[in-house]
């Protein structure tokens, strides 16, 4: 075999094998606080709990909140961005990061909002027109 086609194979395999490395590190499955600890990247879902204080800090320029797990634990959630519109309107929260020292940190947060359509009145929808003119 020529060496050129050798270096092409052992390149081939190389880069295959450093994509799917870090596509299964990418992949993560939905934890509650608990099971975030000592986890890079957890992904929590819950509901915000509003009977406790949020808001945005002007100081350390953070929102803060807390949230509720489906296990029942609530824990405080420092996001590093101001408070997302829709945030109170949230039917479920996903907020992607880690535990530290009982607090979550979280990079990202992904709201799940109520849809519009759910109850929506059929009479007022028009049947669309299929004859082609």
């Amino acid at each position: 075999m020529k060496p050129k086609l050798i270096f092409g194979i052992v390149a081939i395999v190389g880069f295959t094998s450093l994509l799917m490395y870090n596509f299964g590190n990418s992949i993560s499955t939905y934890v509650d606080f608990k099971q975030a600890q000592g986890m890079e990247g957890a992904h929590v879902v819950g509901t915000w709990d509003d009977s406790q204080d949020y808001g945005f800090s002007m100081k350390s320029k953070n929102f803060s909140f807390y949230m509720k797990d489906q296990s029942g634990n609530t824990r405080r959630v420092v996001y590093p961005k101001p408070k997302p519109n829709n945030f109170e309107q949230a039917d479920q929260l996903v907020v992607i990061g880690e535990m530290q020292n009982g607090v979550f940190y979280a990079n990202d947060m992904l709201m799940k909002c109520p849809s519009k359509y759910n109850n929506a009145d059929p009479s007022g929808f028009t049947k669309a027109n299929s004859e082609q003119s």
